[in-house]
């Protein structure tokens, strides 16, 4: 991908949710809690076996300091950061650096990274007929394909890039800036780009020919994650798609700051590396080491 493009994203970050609604449920990793235990709200997507093995680590990790979490999950991105900002939640982590940075710049917020997590590279997948997939190739893609791409800014426009990596289509965006379909200059193959909810493009694949999809959301709905036509290739400006622990503006000034750090402290660890590269059959990677070096 052109570093000029790479730019682009680094504004914004893969890839949930006003006032908690009833898309999000609760769940807490103690039923009691010792008068010297800190509970700590942290907001995260809808959990499959991979996630919740991998908070089951960390929440086992950080009750050996004291630390009880109690999550509050969420089914879309539209959500998780307004619930933070509020206070509802302490912490959240499912989205990257680029998704913050935008989400603060539109809300006119400034919650911060607290910690890193992972990288999770998007993919594109083959339409299905039936149980089979209609395409083992990106290059059989006919002319006139369709294929759904994630409608928020962020995950929207790093997936414009992606199709233009493969030559799909052409953009024409300044340095800093979105990709919208407005962008386009140049689509050879004239195919169509139908925008969705990222939490629906898995259900549109039995209807286009490609879609891009979010991990989480592949994940969720058993995609074989080694079928993808086309995964992002990482480059030196991928840090923008790092995914991150935020919290609040000024949150190492906060009575939940010593909470916070533990959090990080057992989400970067070996046992839980393990598990990331493990049980997301190496879709997804922990970057904290390379963030720190």
């Amino acid at each position: 991908m052109k570093l000029r493009k790479l730019f682009a994203f680094a504004a914004a970050a893969a890839l949930s949710i006003g006032a908690l609604t009833a898309c999000s449920s609760s769940s807490s990793t103690s039923s009691s809690e010792a008068a010297d235990t800190t509970t700590l709200k942290v907001g995260i997507m809808t959990r499959n076996a991979y996630s919740t093995e991998m908070w089951d680590k960390v929440s086992e990790l950080a009750e050996k300091e004291g630390i009880t979490l109690e999550f509050t999950e969420f089914t879309d991105y539209s959500q998780p950061n307004k619930a933070l900002a509020e206070g509802d939640i302490d912490v959240n982590a499912f989205q990257h650096i680029f998704f913050l940075n935008n989400w603060n710049q539109e809300n006119g917020e400034n919650l911060q990274v607290a910690g890193y997590t992972l990288y999770s590279p998007i993919r594109i997948y083959s339409g299905v007929e039936g149980d089979k997939d209609k395409y083992t190739d990106i290059n059989d893609l006919p002319e006139g394909a369709e294929i759904s791409i994630p409608n928020d800014p962020t995950n929207g426009s790093r997936a414009l890039f992606l199709l233009e990596s493969l030559g799909l289509i052409t953009l024409d965006v300044a340095e800093g800036d979105l990709a919208s379909l407005a962008d386009i200059t140049a689509n050879p193959k004239n195919i169509t780009i139908t925008e969705l909810d990222a939490s629906q493009t898995t259900r549109s694949l039995e209807s286009v020919d490609a879609a891009v999809i979010n991990n989480n959301y592949a994940q969720e709905a058993g995609l074989d994650t080694s079928k993808a036509l086309y995964i992002e290739e990482k480059g030196p400006n991928t840090k923008v798609w790092y995914n991150v622990i935020a919290a609040q503006d000024k949150w190492e000034e906060s009575d939940k700051a010593d909470a916070i750090n533990k959090l990080i402290k057992a989400y970067n660890t070996d046992e839980v590396a393990e598990i990331i590269e493990r049980a997301s059959n190496q879709t997804d990677f922990p970057i904290w080491d390379e963030v720190s070096n």
